[in-house]
């Protein structure tokens, strides 16, 4: 689906003709055809990359120039209210009149800056339109604060592990915790470190992407975007770093968990070794007297059976006693 945006008078269209196309400041391919990509560059002149093309990791397949065009591509960042998260390979096209968006999967960012266009189209009619250039930096901007919406989601995330695992007021405190709820927060952790593994993704190519638009914009960038961009390579340096140190809260909370759950292993383990212990003298008390030799006095006088029961107690609780002495129990 092609979607363009022309001027403020005209605002957001959709299946726009060739010469809408060449008149277009920003077309937004989503999931172009064969059709609509032949459409594009026989308007504009720019190449439509493919999906596998955008996937590439390679940095010269990620920015590079052609004919006086910026070409760009980077895992941008689609996710939802719920914890669903993925990465879509997503390629820009910029020109000192154009900017094209090529993208696999709906973005919200996209959505998001399309509607302010909209609203500034209906409310500043008499005014000049956007350049390529502010269109651009208004989608990286999107997409930027959408990592840091995530990334503060994640915070929370953490910050919730992280409270019920060592709360003092919560009942079951760290080792005593259910294995269903130390499961609970490994389930947790695996989300929140699969969409920081995607952050991080978008955010090491932001941070090569930013200098390289610095230097090959810098003879027609628009004076007033330059100190944006600049901004934009503090905020994605920030949002760099803020990631490392949850990365790296992560990783503590995952030792915990998996620290309490041997706590809770060997707890069970050290439960089912003491009723081993104490149950060895009853049984061999037991055993004794169990056996069929005709010469055993005891067993013939009227004090021998309750002596025997009372042995059997006796050598049941003094290891209890004794384990529990020593903090064992």
């Amino acid at each position: 689906m092609l979607t363009i945006f022309r001027d403020r008078a005209k605002g957001l269209e959709e299946s726009p003709t060739p010469e809408q196309l060449a008149q277009a400041i920003w077309i937004d391919a989503l999931n172009p055809t064969d059709e609509e990509k032949a459409r594009i560059t026989a308007a504009t002149g720019l190449y439509v990359s493919s999906h596998a093309e955008l996937s590439e990791i390679e940095s010269s397949s990620r920015f590079y120039e052609d004919e006086g065009a910026i070409y760009l591509s980077l895992p941008a960042i689609s996710a939802d209210d719920t914890d669903f998260c993925i990465t879509a390979p997503t390629g820009f096209v910029l020109t000192p009149k154009q900017v094209l968006t090529i993208r696999f999967a709906p973005l919200p960012p996209f959505a998001t800056v399309a509607q302010r266009l909209t609203q500034r189209s209906s409310a500043q009619k008499s005014s000049a339109p956007p350049s390529s250039a502010a269109i651009f930096m208004a989608l990286l901007e999107a997409l930027v604060e959408l990592m840091a919406d995530l990334i503060e989601r994640v915070r929370g995330d953490l910050d919730g592990v992280s409270a019920d695992i060592f709360s003092h007021h919560a009942p079951g405190v760290g080792a005593g915790r259910s294995a269903a709820e130390l499961q609970k927060a490994l389930q947790t952790m695996g989300r929140v470190n699969d969409r920081l593994s995607r952050i991080r993704d978008s955010l090491l190519v932001f941070i090569r992407i930013t200098p390289y638009i610095s230097q090959s914009t810098a003879d027609w960038l628009p004076k007033e975007l330059r100190p944006r961009l600049k901004t934009l390579r503090q905020d994605v340096a920030s949002l760099s770093d803020y990631d490392n140190h949850l990365t790296e809260k992560l990783q503590f909370l995952l030792d915990a968990v998996l620290g309490f759950i041997t706590i809770n292993q060997s707890n069970i383990i050290k439960v089912m070794t003491v009723v081993g212990v104490i149950g060895v003298p009853p049984t061999l008390i037991a055993s004794i007297y169990g056996m069929n030799f005709e010469d055993m006095p005891e067993l013939h006088t009227v004090w021998g059976y309750p002596v025997a029961l009372l042995a059997i107690l006796a050598s049941a609780v003094l290891p209890i006693l004794w384990f529990r002495r020593r903090g064992w129990l």
